[in-house]
């Protein structure tokens, strides 16, 4: 594959490099990124007023009908000028949300949401995971109840990522338990203000709470806020799921620049990092993965760009990416520490937060467990795990809780 710009796309990346470097914000402090969404909110409303926002979309929709290539250079300049980190931020919003919509939805919900997300105006998170349910998604035992025009859900969700700041929410319930649990599933659109949510913030070892617990207590949820049919929940969330794959597999927060400076700047023996032979075989091993990596998710950005669907390569993105980066940030770290003591300082005290937030990697969007049983069954056509509940109604499954 040729990743080198043709005078075109160079002409492009130019032209986004300059809009870029003309309105972007002083995003070195990161706290307040963590901290608040407006900045966030902001930004995405700059882009999409000058024509940068949600580019691969439809123009009805406020996207520009941009080429595959187009929206990846306009990825690549945000993560050179360092600001690529907002847009991860919201890509529950833009790259779950939005497209689950877009494949899913009925034109009223396109209608009502999508040029919303598109200015900045809606923040959405994802209400999926559950205590009991772990892993299995499937699993899950949050109750919808049809009650005429509306239906009334109680239930808790676990791991739900920026809900204290979301004005929506993507929602998988079960609203029929007496068919086999893939079958049961319903999927709502949630006004995260509607009576009966309560959010509960997770204080994390980072020292951040990017993580919830939500509560569901008779929320009633319009008919009209339904995705997909009743029971048709389980093919609506694999959407989701294949895109929020691909959302985390196209992340590349690895700046090189930083990893060159550490390994001059950090003192080793008598001489600096760099010079030591082993550390310049990990800067080898470092720059081989960072750039299969990349070249690997352009590939998955193409793809959705040109509107299809994410298939198991997001699988195989997603894990490589998790268990890479999270050693890249140890021997980072230990490199560091041969150097500057236990505890970096100045700019690369983030490195230590985005080691304790990287092990979460490992598990959203799919456990590494179960990943590998998607590339192995979908990709290497290998036999399915065997389900003692194949076929079971979910009320029949032998429960503890």
């Amino acid at each position: 594959m040729n990743f080198d710009d043709t005078p075109e796309e160079a002409a492009y990346r130019a032209k986004a490099r300059d809009w870029i470097a003309a309105n972007k914000f002083d995003f070195r402090n990161f706290p307040r990124v963590r901290d608040g969404f407006d900045t966030i909110r902001e930004w995405q409303r700059i882009k999409q007023a000058a024509g940068w926002g949600c580019l691969h979309w439809p123009k009805q929709y406020g996207g520009q009908d941009a080429t595959p290539i187009q929206n990846v250079i306009f990825s690549q300049e945000e993560e050179a000028a360092g600001i690529s980190i907002l847009s991860v931020a919201n890509s529950i919003t833009i790259g779950m949300a939005a497209a689950t919509i877009i494949h899913c939805g009925t034109q009223e919900q396109k209608d009502r949401h999508l040029m919303r997300i598109a200015r900045g105006e809606e923040i959405w998170c994802q209400l999926f995971s559950e205590p009991v349910a772990g892993s299995d998604l499937a699993g899950i035992k949050t109750r919808a109840v049809r009650d005429g025009d509306d239906w009334v859900v109680n239930g808790q969700k676990v791991w739900t990522s920026y809900a204290h700041f979301a004005d929506w929410a993507i929602l998988v319930t079960r609203s029929d338990p007496t068919v086999p649990k893939h079958k049961g599933l319903t999927y709502f659109l949630l006004d995260m203000k509607s009576p009966g949510v309560e959010v509960r913030p997770i204080k994390q070892a980072s020292g951040g709470s990017d993580f919830n617990e939500v509560f569901l207590d008779n929320v009633r949820i319009p008919d009209a806020n339904r995705v997909g049919d009743e029971g048709d929940g389980w093919r609506v969330a694999l959407t989701t799921l294949m895109n929020e794959r691909a959302a985390i597999s196209s992340v590349f927060p690895t700046n090189f620049d930083d990893v060159w400076r550490i390994a001059r700047e950090t003192p080793r023996g008598d001489g600096r990092a760099i010079d030591d032979g082993a550390v310049r075989g990990l800067l080898a091993d470092w720059y081989v993965w960072h750039r299969g990596l990349k070249n690997f998710s352009l590939r998955l950005q193409s793809a959705i760009s040109q509107g299809k669907m994410p298939g198991p390569e997001a699988s195989a993105g997603k894990l490589m990416l998790a268990a890479q980066r999270q050693q890249y940030l140890s021997d980072l770290l230990d490199l560091l520490d041969m150097g500057s003591g236990a505890l970096a300082s100045g700019q690369d005290m983030g490195l230590h937060f985005a080691f304790l937030r990287v092990i979460g990697n490992r598990i959203e969007g799919g456990s590494d467990e179960v990943l590998r049983n998607i590339i192995g069954e979908r990709v290497l056509g290998l036999p399915p795990e065997p389900r003692v509940d194949k076929g079971m109604a979910f009320s029949a499954i032998p429960t503890a809780l």
